[in-house]
């Protein structure tokens, strides 16, 4: 089957009618956001980048799981024959390539386990992997926002685990390296990227 950005956001709606939720929005704004910084470099396609956007998070059509869905959005993707698309499945929460600065739970096999150290740890990245964990720390289910308002905000969901500032680094580093093959803020191409940020700020505070 041929990935192009109509079968993508088709496959997106179906996994969103299985597990509704807020990350759906979510992985839209991912791919907004990876498809208006692609356009701005001459060695990425914009519309592969929206694709891959688009399925990070496929994986959560199983259910709601935590690590779980980057093994399942892997396997997803390969029985269509996306390879990318899986990979990036994977890579996207592994900034660092190290399957112990997870976040999350692993709540899967110690096979599937076994498997993803092993993925993680041979994976060769590219820019497109890159592009992918950056944009899915810009990206809110209700828009994009600064690196540092989305750090606050997943803190506040998984707590500070010893790798918590090396992913931030790593991240922030990303960063400066797309805005050097852009030649500016990357910013500037995420509408209503302050606002938002600051919008969801307040909300935050008055939910505690």
């Amino acid at each position: 089957m041929e990935l192009n950005c109509e079968t993508a956001g088709k496959e997106l709606e179906w996994a969103g009618r299985l597990n509704p939720g807020r990350w759906i929005e979510h992985s839209r704004f991912v791919a907004l956001a990876c498809k208006n910084i692609a356009a701005q470099c001459e060695d990425l396609s914009s519309d592969r980048a929206y694709c891959y956007g688009l399925l990070h998070d496929i994986g959560r059509y199983a259910g709601v799981t935590s690590e779980k869905h980057l093994i399942d959005g892997y396997r997803f993707c390969m029985e269509r024959g996306w390879e990318k698309a899986a990979q990036i499945c994977i890579t996207h929460a592994f900034m660092i390539q190290d399957i112990k600065t997870s976040i999350g739970t692993f709540d899967m096999s110690e096979e599937d386990y076994l498997f993803m150290e092993g993925f993680i740890k041979g994976a060769v990245y590219d820019d497109y992997d890159r592009l992918v964990q950056l944009c899915d720390a810009l990206a809110l289910p209700t828009g994009f926002c600064l690196l540092e308002k989305r750090f606050v905000d997943v803190a506040l969901r998984y707590g500070t685990p010893p790798f918590t500032v090396d992913r931030w680094r790593k991240t922030l580093e990303i960063k400066e390296m797309f805005e050097r093959k852009i030649g500016g803020p990357i910013y500037k191409l995420l509408p209503g990227v302050i606002e938002n940020s600051v919008t969801r700020c307040v909300a935050t505070l008055r939910e505690k």
